[in-house]
């Protein structure tokens, strides 16, 4: 089954993106609504994983202060960083 912006688990993982810290609301819900739909399924499981850590160490990650240890999470950082910077973004 294809998913959807109108399926169960994206409007969850919508859930899942609105955070603690507003720095980190305004990377994840864009790109979940705009990215997310188009990575390869071993992305969107990173993904996935990726919103299971705590606000604490996403932080310097999208922040760029420090990188994850997790060679998944390193990936999908990367690849959240590089899609939102302002010459990628399409509105």
């Amino acid at each position: 089954m294809t998913e959807t912006t109108d399926s169960i688990s994206f409007k969850r993982l919508k859930m899942q993106c609105r955070r603690g810290m507003l720095e980190l609301d305004v990377l994840l819900e864009p790109f979940l609504a705009d990215v997310y739909l188009t990575l390869e399924e071993e992305d969107k499981q990173r993904f996935v994983n990726l919103l299971t850590c705590e606000d604490q160490d996403l932080f310097p990650w999208f922040m760029q202060s420090a990188v994850p240890e997790d060679p998944d999470h390193a990936r999908i950082v990367n690849i959240i960083v590089s899609r939102v910077q302002p010459e990628n973004y399409r509105a």
